[in-house]
């Protein structure tokens, strides 16, 4: 039987474990070899089983995450189709240069080149 070495109640410190009862050993020795016992038939099937549970829960897991995201997805292209048509209806569709669109470069102007930037 171990038992705690300090008193309850007193600040944490290095914590010992004493053996209350010093004529049995805390870990028994082992007095002759052990073989190792292959796993019966039984415990193979279970362990197959087991594995194809584990398969078949993380393959439904998998397809119900790619259902769920591919959902979201229509949802988001059909509750929005303002955003769609917004870069057609502004210009021709290869003149948006996408760094001017969020300021990184100046915009072109409509008739000529934009500057080179210094």
């Amino acid at each position: 039987m171990l038992k705690h070495s300090r008193p309850i109640g007193s600040p944490p410190a290095r914590v010992r474990w004493t053996n209350s009862r010093p004529d049995t050993p805390l870990v028994e020795k082992v007095s002759a070899a052990q073989h190792f016992e292959p796993p019966t038939p039984r415990e193979l099937r279970a362990q197959a089983v087991q594995r194809l549970q584990v398969g078949l829960f993380g393959l439904a897991a998998m397809l119900l995450l790619v259902g769920l995201a591919n959902i979201i997805m229509q949802h988001a292209r059909q509750s929005d189709p303002a955003a769609m048509a917004a870069p057609s209806a502004s210009g021709a569709p290869g003149n948006t240069d996408p760094l001017a669109d969020i300021g990184v470069v100046p915009a072109r102007d409509a008739g000529g080149s934009a500057a080179p930037a210094r």
